[in-house]
């Protein structure tokens, strides 16, 4: 079974400013699908344009996070910003829709000490942006991040959003597993991928500790898990969301030497 791969738009194609622009370049470059943060500043017109004449699939699009100037990551884990959230959920919705993007992750933000109020207002808030995405046939995903990259990020334990995804018991709710993340925080990787893929919803990847290439330097044997996506039958897009250590493109040559293609 081949895997399919979707490129980063937030990460890959940086030698160009714009996210606009990096459309093109993925496709140029082979890959038929993307995914990105949220495209601050730009508008759905704009957005969507770039996607369409590139001739890419969206599969997976941040939630509009905030002000990232001042941190700020989200807020479905944030007491007394239940209205920041909701608007934030129906702006992206309305990205998504136009995107034809069918996933959309939800972002937590930051706590510097988590509280039972934190874990309340989160399961209600992540209720509210199921019950709203589907509606649309939208997917609701979420990341646990680890503390090294992202220190105080609310969602940071990969058992904690394990058990909230089948404590919600939704199709349309589901883990994100990014497997820098799970090294991070777990290691153990052939178990965790066994105990976690079925309830996942997107995967993504990048070596640890740099977060470059699967073939870089690192910590995990990319060629051995990806093996084991493949025997486990997973279907979904693999988003790359790593820096690249040169060229986006010259780093590409990965794909083709682990025997894959675009």
């Amino acid at each position: 079974m081949a895997l399919k791969f979707a490129s980063n738009l937030s990460f890959m194609f940086t030698e160009v400013p714009s996210i606009i622009d990096r459309y093109q370049l993925a496709r140029q470059a082979g890959f038929k699908a993307v995914e990105s943060g949220f495209p601050f500043c730009l508008s759905i017109e704009q957005v969507v344009t770039a996607k369409n004449k590139a001739g890419v699939h969206q599969i997976l699009l941040n939630v509009f996070t905030g002000d990232v100037t001042k941190g700020e990551l989200g807020y479905a884990a944030i007491p007394g910003k239940e209205d920041d959230f909701k608007k934030s959920i129906a702006k992206t919705i309305q990205y998504a829709k136009a995107l034809d993007c069918k996933m959309i992750h939800v972002m937590s933000g930051t706590v510097k000490s988590s509280t039972i109020d934190n874990d309340t207002v989160y399961e209600k808030n992540l209720l509210h942006a199921i019950e709203k995405c589907q509606q649309e046939n939208i997917v609701v995903v979420i990341e646990p991040i680890n503390n090294f990259t992202v220190p105080n990020y609310y969602m940071n334990n990969f058992k904690k959003g394990l058990d909230l995804v089948k404590k919600i018991n939704n199709a349309y709710f589901k883990l994100q597993l990014d497997l820098f993340h799970l090294q991070h925080c777990c290691g153990n990787i052939t178990k965790n991928i066994q105990e976690f893929l079925p309830y996942v919803g997107h995967i993504q990847i990048a070596q640890v500790p740099d977060r470059h290439e699967p073939d870089t330097s690192g910590e995990i044997d990319y060629k051995y898990v990806l093996s084991l996506l493949e025997t486990a039958g997973y279907t979904g897009y693999i988003g790359l969301e790593y820096r690249p250590k040169s060229s986006t493109v010259e780093g590409l040559k990965w794909i083709t030497n682990y025997g894959y293609t675009l």
